[in-house]
């Protein structure tokens, strides 16, 4: 079975805790344990959030006064191939010895004229008090804006339309490799009046790139791997229910917040819908070998009733 992984950005580096190189090897560690469990008798693709980190390496660059900022798709390949490197490094320590792994950079396609770019609302690098952000901005000419009880710096997040380096991938499966691509949902390109491929300024949402990559390379399962078991019905409530299957349809009527879950819940909507009959799946990391065997996260998928199945 082909399967395509979206870690949350919570599996490499966890929410308030210090951006540090050993805090984020720890967490690829425990993260890659839980993959190598689907490991056996499939064919795995990994894509992976970069918001804390290529926020940090933005945050760095900017101490050097010597010579001009990098500009941010420069920062997050710089992000993605450290990310990779972590992935490979530890997946590699846990699979059977001298399994091929590969990081691939993948350019992403958008609209350079899509609403996103005067609409700022990606958050990356770490979280500060209001006081903090609210100094950072004017110092730096940052967008902020609330993450939970904290801020951070919000750059644009435009859409995903496909994948550049797509053939590569599938070349790195036929041959038993594990790959790790759309890190940080890719980098943002587009092309210029005079035909030439450019980057630009803007954080693609690694879930709704995930779904692209996981329709482009036809893959039989889409699972969003996050910190919660399933996407839930009245989260923080006490009557609040895991939801067990939904049809795309339904889900999309919910309104899951656009912050965490809501992402999320698109990314798989779109992958089920263009993919009828294949199911993406959202649940956590931890489960992963149960998700893959159908009896965990939540399932949508086109075949499924409009009605909501609980567990």
């Amino acid at each position: 079975m082909r399967i395509v992984i979206a870690l949350g950005g919570n599996a490499l580096l966890r929410r308030g805790e210090p951006l540090t190189a050993e805090n984020q090897r720890q967490n690829t560690k425990i993260a890659c344990q839980q993959i190598a469990k689907v490991y056996p008798g499939n064919e795995l693709v990994i894509a992976h959030g970069n918001g804390p980190q290529v926020g940090l390496i933005a945050l760095q660059s900017l101490s050097y006064t010597d010579v001009p900022s990098y500009p941010l798709d420069v920062l997050g390949a710089e992000s993605i191939g450290m990310i990779g490197y972590m992935i490979m490094q530890e997946l590699g320590n846990l699979l059977p010895l001298e399994t091929p792994l590969a990081t691939l950079l993948s350019q992403v396609e958008v609209d350079k004229n899509d609403p996103a770019f005067l609409n700022p609302t990606k958050p990356i690098g770490p979280v500060y008090t209001k006081e903090e952000a609210e100094k950072l901005a004017k110092e730096k000419n940052w967008s902020i804006a609330p993450d939970n009880d904290k801020y951070r710096r919000v750059v644009p997040s435009p859409i995903p339309k496909r994948i550049f380096e797509i053939r590569p991938v599938k070349w790195l499966l036929e041959k038993g490799t594990v790959v790790i691509c759309a890190g940080g949902g890719g980098i943002p390109t587009f092309y210029d009046d005079d035909g030439t491929l450019k980057g630009v300024e803007a954080v693609i949402d690694k879930d709704l790139c995930s779904a692209v990559l996981a329709k482009q390379i036809a893959a039989d399962i889409f699972i969003i791997a996050t910190d919660v078991s399933a996407a839930f019905v009245n989260w923080g409530n006490p009557n609040q229910q895991a939801i067990k299957e939904a049809h795309p349809d339904t889900l999309e009527k919910m309104g899951f917040a656009a912050g965490s879950m809501g992402p999320k819940v698109q990314a798989a909507i779109n992958f089920a819908r263009e993919n009828p009959g294949k199911s993406a799946v959202i649940g956590s990391l931890a489960d992963i070998d149960d998700i893959v065997k159908g009896i965990a996260g939540t399932k949508i998928n086109t075949s499924f009733s409009t009605e909501l199945a609980y567990y």
